[in-house]
């Protein structure tokens, strides 16, 4: 044979195998099966009848009641370990308010921090309405009014917060307390009328330390948290 009848020939032995092998694995249709439906049908009747599961067949187990539900808890544990006072707390904070998540809380509170200490360094008395409870709103505005009655500006750049935890929470009533202490780093400076620096420095970076206490009525439609107490952290 010639190279090119030689080739020909392989080709044609290769296809009679593979035909050969998917006859043996298919078998052949002879015009006298019952159709698919009624197969199924009798093999799940003698399966019913013989006791047997359909081996093909894999039963995914039923989820219970319990682990349907979102596990409300996974963020406070998350956040603290699970025993400890502050998981505790957060824990009854979460019971009154489904919705609260430490994490979440942690960025709602910075943002509403540079913005309190950004207000109280331009004197800004609305927005500080706004984030702080009557008692701690008073005592701002108070030391607002004698810093103007002095004639005393505040030039205050806020660089940014260094770290922020939640070191205590807990429940009086129906009112949510979550207390924070905050690293920030601010470079801020009081002038006195004349211009002159007589607290802090124009240009020097300074760190921070605050322990703030934000709280709100769980029972109010308001999602917003306020500013009750502050405190240095030395």
């Amino acid at each position: 044979m010639g190279s090119f009848d030689f080739v020909t020939f392989f080709f044609f032995v290769a296809a009679v195998i593979v035909f050969i092998q998917l006859r043996a694995v298919l078998g052949k249709r002879t015009g006298h099966e019952r159709p698919p439906r009624e197969q199924m049908e009798r093999r799940d009747q003698t399966a019913a009848q013989d006791g047997i599961d359909d081996p093909k067949v894999v039963t995914l187990p039923r989820r219970g009641r319990e682990s349907a539900e979102p596990d409300i808890f996974a963020a406070v544990d998350a956040y603290a370990d699970a025993g400890t006072e502050l998981n505790k707390g957060l824990r009854e904070l979460v019971k009154a308010d489904p919705s609260f998540n430490p994490k979440e809380f942690i960025g709602g509170a910075s943002m509403a921090y540079e913005m309190i200490v950004s207000a109280y360094a331009d004197g800004d008395r609305k927005t500080l309405k706004s984030l702080l409870s009557r008692e701690v709103f008073d005592g701002f505005v108070a030391a607002i009014d004698e810093r103007e009655a002095r004639g005393e500006t505040v030039r205050s750049n806020f660089v940014g917060i260094e770290k922020a935890n939640i070191i205590q929470a807990e429940m009086k009533g129906t009112e949510a307390n979550v207390t924070l202490r905050i690293i920030s780093q601010l470079i801020s400076a009081t002038l006195d009328k004349d211009g002159e620096v007589v607290e802090g420095d124009l240009v020097e970076v300074t760190d921070v330390n605050d322990v703030w206490t934000f709280a709100r009525d769980t029972r109010s439609r308001d999602p917003n948290w306020r500013l009750i107490a502050t405190e240095a952290d030395q």
